[in-house]
């Protein structure tokens, strides 16, 4: 990756996320939805609290960029990225209470459940996961309606018990009996490949593009998805808590297998090297039109925070 194209990607971000924040903000607001009775002033804040307190908004860039590769970045491809960001941050939020990984910072922050209580921080998280379906489903979203259930399918898909949620479990597990080398890359894909494998399916789906375009954008999202886990394991054991805003450590004070634990670092960056190479061939049939998702496996591999 060249620095004009590292710089582009950069600037890239930094204009998705804005966009994606100010979507955020507004699907946010205290106003109750045709449909809705009331919603709670605490249990917004909280919401709130959850999903605008910065980040990269990586998700949401991938589902823009890789709708862009077919020019149908508008505004429903915009609520869509929405739509994952608002996942994603639930899935943050549970996973920092007690009962699962028990941290007290999330971006420098406190967590939902320590700026809040714990209950606020469950019924936070199961409005936004419920949100996400509402905002694809939402007619607002302009696409065809066999689209927006393709979406609808495919984020349930990738968020569920075949999914996020039981990559969770997986890993939960893997503090009592550490899996092997196969188990360990199951649960990855499933708890973080999973989320960004839709992201990069999303574009195709948003634009109704053949399914091979949807086929090649999974593998995309899947070989970033396992950089994405191999460069957090990384940071977990070179970085700090200030420079990752949050705790830093956990996983090998937990005993948890990663593969940077069973090959070392040394290898992972190896590792990482290959994955990248993977995912910039995998998207050189389109050309010029790829360049900013292509710095998006480097920047994904390469990142210190």
């Amino acid at each position: 990756m060249t620095n004009d194209d590292e710089m582009a990607f950069e600037m890239a971000l930094i204009r998705r996320a804005a966009a994606v924040e100010v979507m955020l903000r507004r699907l946010l607001d205290d106003r109750p939805l045709p449909g809705e009775i009331v919603r709670p002033d605490r249990l917004m804040a909280a919401m709130r609290h959850g999903v605008l307190n910065g980040g990269k908004r990586l998700r949401p860039f991938l589902v823009m960029e890789s709708a862009a590769l077919f020019s149908a970045d508008g505004e429903a491809a915009l609520r869509v990225a929405a739509a994952l960001e608002c996942v994603h941050c639930y899935s943050l939020i549970h996973d920092d209470l007690p009962a699962m990984d028990d941290d007290d910072l999330r971006r420098g922050q406190p967590t939902v459940h320590r700026a809040f209580d714990e209950a606020t921080a469950i019924l936070a998280g199961d409005a936004l996961l419920t949100l996400a379906f509402d905002i694809i489903a939402d007619e607002v979203t302009v696409l065809p309606a066999e689209r927006r259930a393709a979406l609808v399918l495919a984020l349930a898909r990738a968020a569920g018990a075949g999914g996020m949620v039981g990559g969770q479990k997986l890993d939960l597990e893997a503090e009592q009996a550490r899996p092997d080398e196969a188990g360990i890359i199951t649960l990855q894909a499933m708890k973080t490949g999973a989320l960004i494998r839709f992201a990069c399916e999303a574009g195709a789906i948003i634009a109704g593009t053949q399914s091979e375009d949807r086929e090649r954008l999974g593998e995309f999202g899947s070989a970033i998805g396992l950089a994405f886990q191999l460069a957090d394991d990384l940071l977990d054991l070179t970085a700090d808590a200030r420079q990752m805003g949050k705790a830093t450590g956990k996983d090998a004070a937990a005993g948890k297998g990663t593969l940077v634990a069973l090959h070392g670092a040394d290898w992972a960056r190896k590792q990482l090297d290959g994955l990248v190479g993977q995912a910039h061939a995998l998207l050189e049939p389109y050309g010029e039109k790829a360049v900013l998702l292509k710095a998006a496996a480097t920047f994904v591999a390469t990142r210190n925070s």
